[in-house]
């Protein structure tokens, strides 16, 4: 096991980035409207995170749902949430963005990671949709991303586990590799042995699903961060009386 491992929760609002800060939790990636899988949060919610968090903050930029395939008013848009980012001090981005063909757009990730500097740069799970993950893995490389989070192109990571550990074994520690979807206190230990992997990033699996039967109009479940279970992960990992490796 390694000494250190980072451990990174996605949230959706302040409270499930202090529930995750409590937990021992390394960072947050923090979105807005996780029941789409993400989008990029408001100005006031990373202003306000950047606030009342010691740890670090990862922004998603995402300017809407479905594919990752942008239109040019879209990739402005990404543009400028990158800038306003930096200046309310997140420490990195996290985004991703295809061409038709399902590659990697090689030309706008490197323009949005130059844009990014000096915050680091994540290429999210957009990339467990490419046609060729090794030529994928070098393109994103060669952009200047700093990590790379992926299930290993399957629905969760341990169904993903065989070409997670032939990315980390290609990516030869050019870029970090973190794993996310469908990991728990019940499997993160093993994931995190048999990939050789320093960073995990969990969703669900440090959340509780809250309902409010009575809204039937609306969309009323959303996912909030249980601060035990972020606990729960780090004992899974270190063993108990280890909260959190710095």
């Amino acid at each position: 096991m390694k000494e250190k491992i980072q451990l990174e929760i996605c949230v959706d609002s302040i409270e499930s980035a202090l529930a995750a800060q409590e937990g021992g939790a390394t960072r947050v990636e923090l979105c807005s409207d996780l029941s789409s899988e993400g989008t990029t949060p408001s100005a006031g919610m990373i202003a306000l995170a950047r606030k009342v968090l010691t740890i670090g903050l990862h922004v998603m930029i995402r300017p809407r749902s479905g594919d990752f395939f942008y239109s040019d008013a879209e990739f402005e848009v990404m543009k400028r949430d990158i800038v306003a980012a930096k200046q309310f001090g997140a420490d990195a981005v996290v985004f991703g963005i295809l061409t038709k063909k399902y590659a990697v757009d090689i030309v706008r990730t490197k323009e949005l990671v130059e844009l990014a500097r000096p915050m680091s740069v994540t290429f999210h799970r957009a990339f467990d949709v490419v046609q060729n993950p090794m030529q994928a893995l070098e393109e994103i490389i060669q952009c200047g991303c700093n990590r790379l989070l992926t299930s290993g192109q399957a629905k969760t990571v341990e169904e993903g586990l065989p070409l997670l550990k032939q990315l980390v074994q290609h990516a030869n520690g050019r870029i970090i590799l973190v794993p996310a979807s469908g990991i728990t206190s019940s499997n993160i230990k093993k994931i995190i042995e048999e990939t050789g992997v320093s960073e995990i990033h969990v969703g669900e699996g440090a959340c509780d699903v809250i309902e409010y039967p009575d809204a039937e109009m609306f969309n009323a479940k959303r996912q909030v961060v249980n601060e035990k279970k972020v606990q729960d992960l780090w004992r899974s990992v270190m063993g108990e009386g280890m909260r959190k490796s710095i």
